[in-house]
């Protein structure tokens, strides 16, 4: 049986859950973003149990079939970009729909109806969160960048962007440069 959670971004996310389903003793068989694979069908006490412990972390066990779907194209979207490895022909409907099991116009008319904003936007904000994590640790170069996200050239990012976030890739970096010091050189 799988058990559907909201908000699990991260692999600190994937421990967190971890921690409550052993302090709770609740056999499990896996832990992955948004998803806990239990071996059993929990009691509803025990199910009481696991929501009230992981909404004191921030996370919310789901029960319907509509935010199961939404978190499930969240959990989804954020793993693709945190890849850091879309391809520049990543075809945002189809990888959906073939991960999610529905329709692609389906998916996108419930995401929408719920979240408020359209799944390609979603995406795209999504990605540009990475392109400024990238700037601010000056991990890569922004044509590095580009290619990383599946971008077709740096201008399409550049452009998307300043759209975004009002700043140009290189005014973004400008106000992080010095914010963040090596290592190596904390005295």
């Amino acid at each position: 049986m799988k058990l559907y959670i909201k908000n699990m971004v991260c692999p600190r996310c994937i421990m967190a859950v971890e921690k409550v389903m052993q302090d709770l003793n609740m056999a499990y068989t896996s832990i992955e973003l948004g998803v806990v694979e239990v071996d059993h069908d929990p009691s509803t006490s025990e199910l009481a149990a696991l929501d009230g412990q992981l909404r004191s972390l921030g996370f919310e066990l789901l029960d319907d079939a509509r935010t199961t779907t939404i978190e499930k194209v969240k959990t989804f979207l954020i793993a693709v970009v945190q890849s850091g490895s879309i391809d520049e022909h990543f075809s945002l409907s189809d990888q959906l729909s073939a991960h999610i099991n529905k329709e692609y116009s389906t998916i996108s008319k419930l995401f929408s109806q719920v979240e408020s904003i359209t799944v390609e936007q979603y995406f795209i904000l999504q990605k540009i969160e990475k392109v400024k994590e990238w700037l601010a640790y000056d991990e890569y170069t922004l044509s590095e960048i580009a290619f990383k996200l599946g971008y077709s050239s740096v201008a399409y990012l550049s452009n998307q962007f300043k759209k975004v976030t009002g700043l140009t890739p290189s005014a973004f970096k400008a106000q992080h440069q010095g914010l963040r010091k090596p290592l190596d050189n904390i005295v």
